[in-house]
């Protein structure tokens, strides 16, 4: 209770504030009747000390030090019984007090001090019990949080109605997890958190430049942060989520201009308490299935997957396709080997981001990771959103069939190692003609067949592929090439026009004649070679 709230209980209703009124908001926690020399020993804080003033200093410089001793002892305030044995309090013992901010109250002396005592301990033991009561049911419902809720939406709304605050609760880089819209007043920051699904980057800025981040990481307990009217912020209190010694959220608590109780921040962080016990156990289950799926797709890009049918029900259960087409990428950090911990973090990090898109998305959410590398699975005819901002280089094999098809695809991925950028994607199928310009071998190979493969698969392939090449040979004069060919122009158009169609390519195309001249050189020197 606060000593202007004591002072709207009857028997103090009668007195009069005549110094110290800048500090009526102390709190009250007891009244107590001292009436000897030396009060001091008998006296805590809090307590709001009432006296006759019979064993009162009379000097002024005693008087000046009794008061200067009962504030450091951290007393309410002196309630002094007038007019019996002290008229009033000395002028300069109110000046005293006006610069200790330390209330001097004078009672008439007909008000019996043991009704003051009775109203003010009274109020003070059915707050006390109040606020057991009100602890006691906090604990309880909390702690049927932490046993019955599904999630962390749950724990929230559980908070939001106990403390009646609008709560949201946010990852550790600022995502938002859940929240509890109790109430009005939001500001335009938790609107803007709400609609972005996190902290807007601008606030954290702002937050950290004027060291509230730091001393939320440095924290285990609440952190008040005041009023920011310059990025129209309200005031809030942030309880950080610890899980061992990782920070791995927070809970924010708008506050506004009524701040907190004790027992509301106790609540906070009872919850961000139960919150990290949620986090552990989501991430255990969470482990538990990465390994799994970890497993399985080690198996498959180690080629050492073997069809059976219990292996192929397995497959089934984490989402694979036996029969479907899937292309592999690999996420590539960049990282120093060997890695550092720090790095093996941001690598596990960005592995559960990849999860995480891969199920919003609808694909398989398994990845494994090695080295500075994760490495996942696409439909062939999937893609993944880019992330918001640059990471790491993506590079992506063609799609194939079958887990065989899958091992296929991680080489190709693999392959593209040396050219990956931070914050590129690169595909194996435009990266050929790169690196058979390098000398690859494998990759002369790959475009070639990506090229001339579903000509040579179709009836009188080889006729199609030597007239593209003998076009490309003559500059792409076709009378040329269909008399270097020894037939009729017009068949020679029959069969250039099959091509196209059946490679799907516009002949007209200067990169497309590019590539077929280059198809005709690569193969003019294998034949050379051989020859």
């Amino acid at each position: 209770m606060r000593l202007s709230q004591a002072l709207r209980l009857d028997p103090l209703g009668r007195a009069r504030v005549v110094a110290g009124e800048a500090g009526l908001e102390r709190e009250v926690r007891w009244a107590h009747v001292v009436d000897i020399p030396d009060p001091l020993p008998w006296v805590s804080p809090g307590q709001l000390l009432l006296t006759t003033g019979f064993a009162w200093p009379t000097g002024s410089q005693e008087q000046r030090r009794l008061l200067r001793d009962l504030c450091g002892r951290g007393l309410a305030g002196v309630a002094l019984a007038v007019p019996k044995y002290l008229a009033h309090f000395r002028a300069e013992a109110r000046e005293e007090a006006e610069e200790l901010r330390f209330p001097l109250l004078e009672l008439p002396w007909e008000v019996p001090f043991a009704a003051v005592t009775q109203a003010v301990n009274g109020t003070v033991l059915s707050e006390q019990y109040r606020l057991i009561e009100e602890s006691s049911r906090i604990h309880r419902e909390l702690t049927r949080a932490a046993v019955t809720a599904a999630s962390l939406q749950d724990l929230v709304d559980t908070l939001g109605v106990l403390i009646d605050r609008q709560v949201t609760l946010e990852d550790q880089e600022g995502r938002l997890l859940a929240y509890w819209p109790s109430g009005s007043g939001a500001d335009a920051v938790r609107r803007a958190t709400l609609e972005q699904g996190g902290s807007p980057a601008e606030v954290l800025a702002q937050l950290d430049r004027l060291g509230y981040l730091a001393r939320i990481r440095s924290s285990a307990g609440p952190v008040r942060i005041p009023a920011a009217p310059e990025i129209n912020l309200l005031g809030r209190v942030v309880c950080p989520i610890w899980l061992r010694e990782e920070l791995v959220g927070t809970v924010w608590i708008i506050e506004g201009e009524e701040e907190l109780s004790e027992l509301h921040l106790r609540a906070a962080e009872h919850a961000a308490v139960v919150a990290a016990l949620h986090i552990a156990n989501q991430r255990q289950l969470a482990s538990l299935e990465v390994r799994l799926g970890s497993t399985f797709l080690d198996a498959l890009l180690e080629g050492r997957f073997e069809a059976n049918p219990h292996t192929l029900e397995r497959a089934r259960l984490l989402g694979f396709d036996p029969e479907g087409s899937y292309r592999v990428a690999v996420a590539v950090l960049g990282a120093q080997l060997p890695l550092s911990r720090e790095a093996v973090v941001l690598r596990d990090r960005t592995a559960d981001r990849l999860r995480q898109r891969l199920a919003r998305a609808g694909g398989l959410p398994i990845t494994s990771a090695k080295l500075d590398q994760v490495a996942f699975l696409l439909p062939a005819d999937g893609e993944l959103a880019p992330a918001q901002a640059p990471g790491p280089a993506l590079l992506l094999g063609r799609a194939y069939a079958g887990p065989d098809g899958v091992r296929r695809s991680y080489l190709e991925a693999l392959s593209l190692l040396p050219h990956a950028r931070p914050g590129e994607t690169l595909r194996y199928e435009e990266m050929l003609v790169q690196r058979v310009l390098s000398g690859d071998a494998s990759a002369r190979d790959a475009f070639l067949e990506q090229l001339w493969g579903p000509l040579r698969r179709a009836r009188g392939g080889e006729v199609l592929v030597g007239s593209l090449l003998a076009l490309a040979e003559q500059g792409f004069h076709r009378r040329r090439a269909a008399a270097a060919l020894h037939v009729h122009p017009n068949t020679l158009r029959y069969r250039l026009e099959r091509s196209a169609d059946l490679l799907q390519l516009d002949l007209g195309d200067p990169e497309i004649r590019f590539r077929l001249q280059l198809a005709a050189k690569l193969m003019s020197a294998a034949h050379n070679g051989r020859a």
